[in-house]
């Protein structure tokens, strides 16, 4: 590495046409630029320029070893300027995962910057699984709920309302719940993750009172969207995104149950390797998701 600082420090001399000028340039003294030539003529084992503080001159070798030594100046430089490029501008290809509750709501949140951005591409990787993000080299993650324990940062973007529904079919063969018991006689569907399914949740009543109810799984998933064609099949009742069934309702082929009562909202967080130093890619992508969930600036995890 001091090979390469003392050959980016010649060319700097040439470039600048003397030792004061190279110093003014590099922020440094002109004894210690003359230090760092010097020591690059020792490991060279040539001379490579002959040099007073005012003025330079290159030898034979001089001339030969310095053009290789500009060109590895202007790829520093070409890096460096296309590193600022993309911390300041979004491009590349922006890899995100989300679960199936949140995919829908991706595109529209993104085409915006994707238009405005025609260097920047988009591949989405749709997972209701914790998925290594590492290995599939994700730059963002949608999650809902509890997060487990990762070394990524998070940020609370916004929350996810959820409901109680059934299909018309299966009320009508079990009948309609309309109280806290009523649930426990009927078949459940739930969203099992890599952690197990979801076993127990409260509900807050009209009167604001909480109560828990316990229940198991009749069938379960590891997809918030084959759960939802469960459900849409009469298999059972089944908490789902209120956003997510929105166009089944209008259809018919869902009902809301326990009207007066609610479910806890789900946190919704994105989640990226770290917390500083973002590509503007990354930061211009999170900002669009916080306005598509709604979300004040949060931070959790």
């Amino acid at each position: 590495m001091d090979q390469l600082r003392r050959m980016a420090v010649l060319a700097t001399v040439v470039e600048q046409g003397s030792l004061v000028a190279a110093a003014r340039q590099l922020q440094t003294t002109t004894s210690a630029v003359s230090q760092q030539l010097r020591a690059l003529e020792r490991d060279m084992g040539v001379t490579l320029l002959h040099r007073s503080t005012r003025r330079i001159g290159l030898t034979p070798a001089g001339e030969r070893f310095v053009q290789g030594c500009q060109a590895m100046l202007a790829a520093a430089r070409e890096a460096q300027t296309q590193l600022h490029h993309l911390r300041d501008a979004p491009e590349g290809e922006l890899r995100i995962c989300a679960p199936v509750g949140a995919a829908r709501q991706i595109g529209p949140a993104l085409a915006p910057l994707l238009a405005a951005h025609p260097g920047l591409s988009l591949h989405l990787e749709v997972d209701d699984g914790f998925t290594d993000l590492v290995a599939k080299r994700i730059d963002l993650a949608v999650r809902f709920g509890r997060l487990p324990d990762s070394s990524w940062a998070a940020q609370r973007i916004g929350q996810k309302t959820v409901g109680l529904y059934a299909a018309p079919a299966y009320l009508a063969r079990r009948g309609v719940p309309v109280s806290m018991s009523d649930l426990t006689r009927h078949d459940w569907l739930l969203l099992r993750s890599d952690t197990g399914a979801i076993r127990g949740f409260s509900l807050t009543g009209p009167d604001g009172r909480e109560e828990m109810l316990r229940i198991s799984p009749r069938a379960s998933s590891n997809n918030q969207l084959s759960l939802q064609q469960f459900c849409e099949a009469g298999m059972g009742l089944a908490m789902l995104g209120a956003e997510d069934v929105d166009e089944s309702q209008a259809q018919g082929r869902l009902l809301p149950l326990l009207p007066g009562w609610s479910l806890p909202t789900l946190p919704v967080y994105v989640m990226t390797p770290q917390r500083d130093a973002q590509p503007a890619k990354v930061r211009h992508a999170i900002e669009a998701l916080r306005h598509a969930f709604g979300a004040v600036r949060d931070v959790g995890g």
